[in-house]
């Protein structure tokens, strides 16, 4: 279909996206199973492009800059929270890149399923890869960011033990980083024809979650686990594995609720169970600096717009490794 975008104004970024990646919650908001969802949905918040207009007080980007924008467009602008890199904590409210009230026709946002966009310049990010490499750069900037920020958060990095649950869109990209960061990587997955695969990514050790006994040589060892799988799964079997203190941070968000942890699993060790958004504004160009640096992108596999539903079913059944990204020049 045909939509409007509003002309730049005079601190707007107008971009023409190049590429677009696909995430899991794109699936969710279409079929509207976390509820809420505004029709007509274009969605898509993992977005590459070039600059080709620019408003008249923009100091931050010229025509021609490769650029990225993520899950948000715009805030409430009335606190500082965006510049200090809360907003995705922020109590006054914040626009995502779709299906958010705004003034703009048709009353929310639409999202990179589309040739262009405009964004505010302040929800803009400058984008240093390669060219070659901007197609696997997109994820990043909704997988890559999302499981960045915990493992900065908690301290990921040399001298601690990191376990990544789940070996999909987010978890291959919290192996990837979590190895670059210089943590002891630990890989969990439920199928052992994924060991090589976790191995490849960059993990230091794979265990496979379903073996009992392979899990309890691991009880108490880990400083931090970042949970990543998208459907409802048990969380004691992870909770035993952390130390006195630490954390199980959960950035997957399933369909249905987990079961209830035991609170023994909890309070014997005073551990916690957290979970964490995406990231501020600043931490996500920090992310994409840190990955341009270390030379890391998403594993994707490129598709046409056209086969954006075969792409969700595909993904339901976990059949993709382990990012689908939309080719925006296959809309001409």
């Amino acid at each position: 279909m045909n939509i409007t975008r509003r002309a730049p104004g005079p601190h707007d970024v107008q971009i023409e996206i190049a590429y677009c990646g696909i995430c899991h919650s794109d699936l969710h908001q279409v079929r509207s199973e976390w509820g809420g969802t505004l029709y007509p949905c274009v969605p898509g918040h993992e977005i590459v492009g070039h600059v080709s207009a620019v408003g008249g007080h923009v100091t931050r980007y010229k025509v021609g800059d490769v650029v990225g924008v993520g899950c948000l467009v715009d805030s409430c602008q009335t606190c500082p929270s965006c510049d200090e890199g809360l907003e995705q904590f922020c109590e006054n409210g914040w626009t995502g890149t779709y299906n958010s009230a705004t003034p703009d026709a048709p009353g929310h946002t639409l999202g990179g399923y589309s040739q262009r966009i405009v964004v505010h310049e302040r929800f803009v990010l400058k984008i240093t890869h390669p060219q070659e490499q901007l197609a696997a750069v997109a994820p990043l900037l909704c997988a890559g960011i999302t499981t960045y920020s915990p493992l900065r958060h908690w301290g990921a990095g040399p001298g601690k033990k990191v376990g990544i649950v789940g070996i999909g869109g987010l978890g291959h990209m919290g192996i990837k980083l979590a190895h670059a960061m210089g943590a002891h990587t630990v890989a969990f997955t439920t199928s052992e024809s994924k060991r090589q695969d976790a191995l490849t990514l960059g993990a230091d050790e794979v265990i496979i979650s379903r073996n009992a006994e392979d899990m309890a040589k691991h009880a108490g060892s880990f400083d931090f686990i970042l949970d990543t799988v998208g459907a409802s799964h048990d969380l004691d079997a992870y909770l035993v594995l952390l130390k006195r203190d630490a954390t199980l941070c959960l950035v997957g968000a399933p369909e249905h609720p987990h079961p209830a942890p035991t609170v023994f699993n909890l309070i014997l060790g005073r551990k916690a169970i957290a979970g964490s958004l995406i990231g501020g504004l600043p931490e996500t160009q920090e992310m994409l600096d840190f990955c341009a640096e270390k030379g890391i992108t998403a594993d994707i596999e490129m598709i046409r717009a056209q086969d954006v539903d075969a792409a969700y079913d595909r993904m339901l059944k976990s059949d993709v490794k382990y990012r689908f990204v939309m080719d925006i020049a296959s809309m001409g």
